[in-house]
């Protein structure tokens, strides 16, 4: 058992899985020349963000705003006619609309940095595809390629758009008719969600990597599913890092790296072979 235990957290299990983006970080220190593929991507990050920040966290706010008073509107009726003595209440009320507040917050930056992602990897996919085959080459010492004309490629992203988005709809919208079941319901929808973002993220992520190999939507979902649970691990670590506002405009190219890295390790594994 211990050793079975020590196989999953060590070597390619969930603990290796999550420092990938920090082995990305250090692959850039030891190549400063990698900097360059990731100048324009950054660039268009800062564009997006500024969008997105100035127009999501705005209405965000107001939103976060609304439901803290609904609640605390609705908890404070609900104290005022309890006994003398269970005064105390109060403050434990207190307590949870910070901590209510807080968690709407942590969201709302989820949510503005996990649309900046599927904006910023879009938009910076030929800057992130020239930095995915250094990558690769730096790694392997090889890169491999099929090419395809230029409509076909349009075709291709637009396609994978499409079936993330399908995706989204048909994992998504069960979960959100789950949450109106108070208790169990709200847990299974909350973990469900967080579960979707992360394959999301993680095949955001590794696709520069799998996009030159010209592979389906579902086979790039099985081989996130067949690497974990490294993978999991690193989405996670990936929707964190993304969800720091300022920070994400430089960890969101440095997340497409440590994809490429996180694949190029397990390429003889996930191939088969």
């Amino acid at each position: 058992m211990w050793k079975t235990l020590k196989r999953t957290l060590g070597g390619f299990g969930t603990i290796d899985g999550a420092t990938y983006p920090f082995k990305a970080l250090m692959t850039f220190i030891q190549n400063p020349r990698l900097i360059q593929y990731i100048v324009m991507p950054i660039l268009v990050n800062l564009v997006m963000a500024i969008a997105l920040y100035s127009g999501l966290l705005y209405f965000g706010w107001q939103i976060v705003d609304g439901v803290q008073g609904d609640v605390t509107l609705w908890l404070n009726e609900l104290i005022t006619n309890l006994p003398q003595w269970l005064g105390f209440l109060t403050y434990l009320v207190s307590g949870l609309i910070v901590i209510l507040r807080f968690l709407l917050v942590v969201i709302l930056f989820i949510a503005t940095g996990f649309l900046l992602t599927q904006f910023g990897v879009l938009l910076g996919a030929p800057w992130y595809g020239q930095l995915s085959e250094q990558l690769e080459q730096y790694r392997t010492g090889k890169v491999e390629l099929i090419e395809l004309n230029i409509v076909s490629d349009l075709g291709r992203a637009i396609l994978y758009e499409l079936k993330k988005l399908v995706l989204i709809a048909l994992v998504g919208i069960p979960l959100l008719l789950i949450n109106f079941f108070p208790g169990v319901g709200t847990v299974v929808s909350s973990v469900g969600s967080l579960v979707l973002t992360t394959t999301i993220v993680c095949l955001d992520f590794l696709d520069s990597y799998l996009e030159r190999r010209r592979l389906k939507f579902r086979q790039k979902l099985g081989i996130v599913f067949r690497s974990l649970p490294a993978s999991g691990s690193f989405g996670l670590v990936c929707l964190g890092l993304i969800s720091i506002p300022l920070l994400n405009l430089i960890t969101i190219p440095l997340c497409v790296a440590s994809g490429t890295l996180f694949i190029c390790d397990r390429q003889i594994k996930l191939s088969g072979r």
